[in-house]
């Protein structure tokens, strides 16, 4: 091994289908082209949503598809008090606080609720919203992120690959506001989990979608803040169907387990996807 690693990271709630099948391609492409590990991951932290059937299609999809990974699947519903930890860890610090505004009131407040930058109430006050029950996200406050970090603010940079070439941009994590990373009943959100995970997992190299071409404004900063590695990020094109419209989950694309009752070869996915 050369101590490369990537991953393949789908949530299960639902289905895989053909994007799914072009994401896990680039990934292993790269892997094979690297020398890297490939590592599977289950990111299952939505309660209301992820499927223990959903988890073992993927298994199955995948296989089916003749890819491997070297180590058992990492679950992220059993590493709960990990991202818990973490979330008190930014808050004692003074960098994560609980914000009580729903969505609705912070698009009528900003107009924005993705660029969404707000503060911690008075001790008294946020007490009272615990006891009544309200529902709370807690987000990462960039003001004091900012503070934290001084000077290091202004230099934050990340490696991506872009046109086949490594390139380092600078992170801009003021343009997504203070991101939710964990909600009253759920112990995190995305960036949270995928950041924490990368780390832990050793990742050099993640590979994912154009549609989270973003997120490495945001990881960065949770890199910067919590002492984790940084990776190289490489963002693919997403795969459309006929009316332009990239497949998703919610728009009920034909799932890969579909095709193989249909008979489909897995050899002829690729050729579908253009991707040989």
């Amino acid at each position: 091994m050369t101590g490369l690693v990537t991953r393949f990271a789908p949530s299960p709630t639902g289905y895989l289908h053909l994007g799914h099948a072009a994401s896990a391609w680039h990934v292993w492409t790269l892997a094979t082209r690297i020398g890297a590990q490939v590592l599977l991951r289950i990111e299952d932290i939505d309660t209301t949503r992820c499927r223990p059937h959903f988890t073992e299609a993927i298994l199955e999809d995948l296989a089916w598809l003749g890819f491997e990974w070297t180590e058992p699947a990492r679950r992220q519903s059993n590493h709960f008090p990990d991202y818990a930890a973490t979330v008190s860890r930014l808050a004692e610090r003074g960098l994560a606080y609980r914000c009580f505004r729903t969505r609705a009131e912070v698009l009528e407040e900003q107009g924005d609720a993705l660029a969404f930058t707000g503060w911690s109430l008075p001790e008294r006050v946020e007490q009272e919203n615990l006891e009544k029950g309200m529902p709370f996200a807690w987000r990462l406050s960039l003001m004091a992120a900012q503070q934290t970090l001084g000077s290091v603010w202004n230099e934050l940079s990340f490696k991506v690959v872009e046109a086949g070439q490594e390139v380092t941009r600078r992170a801009r994590p003021d343009l997504c506001g203070d991101i939710v990373i964990a909600r009253k009943d759920s112990p995190s959100a995305y960036h949270l989990a995928a950041t924490h995970d990368d780390a832990v997992q050793g990742v050099t190299h993640v590979v994912r979608g154009r549609d989270l071409i973003d997120a490495p404004h945001i990881q960065t900063l949770l890199q910067a803040l919590l002492g984790w590695s940084q990776p190289c990020y490489h963002h693919h094109d997403l795969v459309a169907d006929t009316a332009g419209q990239r497949l998703s989950k919610t728009r009920r694309s034909v799932p890969l387990r579909q095709l193989r009752q249909d008979g489909v070869d897995p050899s002829s996915i690729w050729d579908r996807l253009g991707l040989i």
